[in-house]
């Protein structure tokens, strides 16, 4: 069944020409005045139902559960919708599976498919740098306590095949990581980042583009979802990518939004389609934000979505390895955030931080800051350019390296922990 955005702004008589020429037979009534009488006049007009209310997505969103619609087509015209507005509909609908079309734009969602035989969290970013495989890696530790979990992953740098890391059996090393790179792997994929911290079984998997919704153009993920049905396993953890998703249905949702974004990213573009799926919000990164920020982006995202509880938190690092000598601090963190994270190291591990490189995914003045400070222990996170450059030049120098992990911390009163594994309960 085809369902109709319309508005005032129109006249009857050339709505009612548009709805048969689409065949049509339902209409959500958006807003506007300037054309048409009463609401019960233009249904007679028009003759078709005409659903309307205070709010035109909860409006639409009843019209989505009460009738099979198979595409929804906007007739509208402005002032009734703006741009922001049109795109939350597109995330509505999105999230209901049905295209969205309009005179010069189309919007088509990818089907979720149902493919786990396990519970699953799905653990999803609203973007790029905002803690996400953090915070995959604290959701498999967490739920390591009381099951046994296994985390798929899909990242631009993974492998072709589905690759599988026991990170429950096999000690992770510096050495064991330049293996991997001398057999022409990426060996700073977000699997094996997880393994390592979190100690669990993964499995990564290769994906290339990204919609504006937050799909892949490929992806071999439904690979890696085949293996983790067929491992020993509780739980699987599928982890985003940046901004992208496994198109995988999950049983739950985690998304997690960096508060050093811009606002828009949440109330804004696609930000409503993946608040919207959520079952748990964390805002990270709360200390690089000011409180009227933190305020603003709380209200966004219960706004969007008022089921979904919301965690704020920083991240706290966890160095994986003991840390001995001077050490240089690497991070793909702006100079600040590494500044703040350098000054934690120094008090909490009683070590003298020498140096700090927020270059991680700048190879060229990473290698030009490796040479610039004499350090003992190089504290390094497994992103971009850890191996390749780091850990090899490091080791090369008869330098330690360390791997360091970003633990969320709650700065809310709350406990994420005791969250996750409530959600894991429900789903369990």
């Amino acid at each position: 069944m085809r369902l109709a955005l319309i508005d005032g702004e129109h006249y009857p008589e050339v709505t009612r020409w548009a709805l048969r020429k689409l065949n049509a037979k339902i209409a959500v009534f958006l807003g506007g005045s300037e054309k048409i009488g009463s609401l019960e006049q233009l249904e007679r007009e028009l003759g078709v139902i005409v659903l309307h209310g205070g709010d035109y997505l909860e409006t639409l969103r009843r019209a989505l559960e009460s009738f099979p619609v198979s595409e929804v087509v906007d007739l509208s015209d402005e002032p009734v919708l703006s741009y922001e507005d049109r795109f939350r509909i597109a995330s509505l609908l999105m999230r209901y599976g049905v295209p969205y079309r309009g005179a010069d734009f189309e919007f088509k969602p990818r089907n979720f498919k149902k493919l786990l035989n396990k519970p699953s969290i799905a653990v999803i970013g609203t973007g790029k740098r905002v803690g996400k495989t953090a915070v995959s890696g604290f959701v498999a530790r967490t739920l390591r306590e009381v099951a046994k979990p296994i985390v798929v992953t899909m990242g631009r740098g993974g492998p072709e095949r589905p690759e599988v890391i026991e990170g429950d059996k096999i000690e992770i090393t510096p050495e064991f990581l330049l293996k991997l790179l001398e057999e022409g792997k990426h060996a700073a994929s977000d699997h094996i980042e997880d393994a390592l911290t979190s100690r669990v079984l993964t499995i990564g998997c290769r994906r290339a583009g990204g919609g504006m919704a937050g799909f892949s153009f490929f992806d071999v993920v439904e690979e890696g979802v085949r293996i983790a049905n067929e491992r020993e396993g509780d739980v699987v953890i599928l982890e985003g990518s940046g901004a992208t998703f496994p198109a995988v249905k999950a049983d739950a949702y985690i998304t997690v939004v960096g508060a050093t974004q811009p606002i828009e990213y949440v109330r804004s573009y696609f930000g409503p389609f993946r608040v919207g799926m959520a079952d748990l919000v964390v805002i990270t990164m709360a200390d690089m934000a000011e409180e009227e920020k933190l305020r603003a982006l709380k209200l966004e995202v219960g706004g969007i979505n008022p089921n979904a509880e919301i965690h704020v938190t920083i991240f706290r690092p966890r160095p994986l390895g003991e840390l001995e000598g001077r050490v240089l601090l690497v991070m793909t963190a702006i100079k600040e955030a590494a500044e703040r994270v350098a000054r934690y190291i120094e008090e909490t591990y009683g070590v003298e931080v020498v140096g700090i490189s927020p270059n991680l995914s700048n190879r060229p003045l990473l290698r030009e800051d490796m040479r610039r400070y004499d350090f003992d222990t190089v504290l390094v996170e497994l992103k971009a350019a850890a191996v390749d450059v780091v850990t090899r030049e490091a080791l090369a120098r008869g330098k330690n390296v360390v791997y360091m992990d970003n633990e969320p911390v709650n700065v809310d009163g709350k406990d994420l922990a005791i969250a996750v594994k409530e959600l894991y309960r429900r789903i369990g």
